[in-house]
């Protein structure tokens, strides 16, 4: 068989295995190793060499360091209380608004988002902290649910973003570059979803009653309540694109702090300590796992040459870069409807990024266009969270909402879908709108 043959068999027998839900760290493992064998005759000495110098060479990059710290800073707000702080805090500037409890979720959604780095785990938080507050005030099953749903994703789209430091690993890119290229966007995705909430609203009012109207000095001690998360976040991305700290140093400057804060506010105690390092060691190996086995099928696609040729394939076959480009975005849909966030960063931007990078868009240049493709892919990564049958969001914000079905949180979604396209649209058409940030500096 050619090496093309063998790499599109081996992709397909790893889509076979993640069908049967086998874990995808694994998946990925014994396809790359079946594609090493195939190229290497069955030399198994050759293949348990190359292991033992995959594994070294990943778990001892300095820059992993940076996620299980990103890990743990999340796992304080999350038992220390800082998310609820978060959503009374929003909830007192804009509860009062018809629809206002639900723009206040997605507004603590991004907050949280920016000291945790895990759309998994912003979900899950903020739909404990603000689902129970939505349903009492009489908003609509559908709307709470896919209001908390879709801003979950602002977990990995507002940096620290956990998928887009696995990206800059992967790539050699500069990971404050990718941070700071994040903020813009993430900004119009919270606001866009604010605006899909007051549309919502407007057509059927019943479904987001107003709140209650809360006191300026309430309002200003809740503001004050949260300005130390927005230090953190400060003290993290400032410290890593001002080029005082890199980024294992500012994550573990803003772990400290959310520790400290967590602490002080009373919500930090033994147990909590206890469960905030058992849930990062958790989290941190599972991502481990899932890199280990994404370097191993990356060598054995690599022996085939198929990224290569693919890339070659492209460049060659006259197709428009703007065409290239939407079909590798649809490719990341359908498989958001099968795979998490993480496996599938580490699964296509090996084949990806060689395509994109031998191609011409708007102009820019090779450390632009790597910048802006690592937040378009992020992007629609985000849309499989949330994009049914299969969002992991979906099934999360479910487990909470047990008095609302599966269907309807799914078409509570679609409205933010909607938004999440424009938002896409816009940002292809317009690379500045996430580079101009970082040109800022330059």
């Amino acid at each position: 068989m050619s090496g093309m043959a063998v790499g599109l068999s081996v992709f397909a027998g790893l889509m076979f295995l993640l069908v049967f839900r086998i874990h995808v760290g694994i998946g990925m493992f014994f396809a790359g190793s079946a594609a090493f064998l195939a190229m290497n005759g069955g030399d198994f000495n050759a293949l348990l060499f190359t292991l033992n110098n995959l594994a070294y060479a990943r778990l001892s990059n300095y820059d992993l360091a940076v996620i299980p710290l990103f890990m743990l800073m999340g796992q304080f707000a999350t038992n220390g209380g800082l998310s609820k702080a978060l959503f009374r805090c929003a909830a007192a500037f804009i509860g009062h608004f018809r629809g206002g409890l639900a723009m206040a979720a997605t507004g603590a959604c991004a907050g949280f988002g920016a000291i945790c780095g895990s759309s998994l785990a912003t979900a899950a938080t903020m739909g404990q902290v603000a689902l129970p507050e939505l349903r009492a005030h009489g908003y609509s099953g559908r709307l709470a649910t896919g209001t908390l749903a879709a801003a979950g994703t602002l977990g990995i789209l507002i940096p620290p973003s956990v998928p887009l430091v696995i990206y800059a690993v992967l790539t050699q890119e500069s990971i404050g570059k990718l941070f700071v290229a994040a903020v813009i966007p993430g900004l119009i995705a919270m606001v866009g979803y604010m605006l899909v909430i007051r549309l919502l609203v407007t057509i059927t009012p019943a479904s987001g009653p107003a709140g209650p109207r809360v006191s300026w000095p309430q309002r200003l001690a809740a503001l004050v309540e949260v300005l130390p998360v927005l230090g953190v976040f400060l003290v993290v991305i400032v410290g890593i694109y001002g080029g005082w700290a890199n980024p294992t140093e500012a994550a573990s400057i803003g772990a400290a702090a959310c520790g400290v804060l967590a602490f002080l506010r009373g919500g930090m105690r033994l147990p909590g300590l206890r469960l905030s390092i058992i849930g990062t060691a958790h989290a941190t190996a599972m991502i481990y796992m899932v890199l280990l086995g994404a370097d191993v099928l990356n060598a054995g696609l690599a022996i085939t040459q198929l990224p290569v040729e693919l890339a070659t394939w492209v460049k060659t076959s006259g197709l428009p870069p703007l065409a290239v480009m939407v079909a590798i975005l649809l490719i990341y849909v359908l498989l958001g409807c099968v795979m998490d966030s993480l496996a599938m960063i580490l699964l296509t931007i090996p084949i990806f990024y060689p395509v994109v990078m031998g191609l011409d868009f708007w102009g820019l240049s090779s450390p632009d266009k790597s910048i802006w493709f690592g937040i378009l892919a992020l992007m629609v990564v985000e849309i499989g969270l949330v994009h049914p049958p299969l969002g992991m969001n979906l099934f999360i914000i479910q487990k909470l909402s047990k008095d609302t079905p599966y269907l309807e949180t799914a078409k509570g979604v679609m409205p933010f879908l909607a938004s999440d396209l424009l938002r896409i649209i816009l940002l292809v058409l317009a690379p500045g709108v996430c580079l101009w940030l970082v040109h800022l500096n330059t």
